[in-house]
């Protein structure tokens, strides 16, 4: 039978889950970015309609 401690060091050894948290920080790095830009380019086509509509109603 392990010792606790020799449980233990082979908990600390193990780098099975880095990858799946590895590409979970990229998921969320690519989905806030994304956000990020379609909240922009939101505020870019909606000033533009706003511009479009008053040209229109002068």
């Amino acid at each position: 039978m392990r010792t606790v401690s020799g449980k233990w060091l082979d908990f600390l050894r193990d780098e099975s889950g880095a990858t799946a948290i590895e590409y979970g920080l990229v998921a969320v790095l690519i989905s806030t970015t994304i956000i990020i830009w379609a909240a922009q380019i939101g505020d870019s086509v909606k000033a533009f309609f706003i511009a479009a509509a008053t040209g229109i109603k002068s």
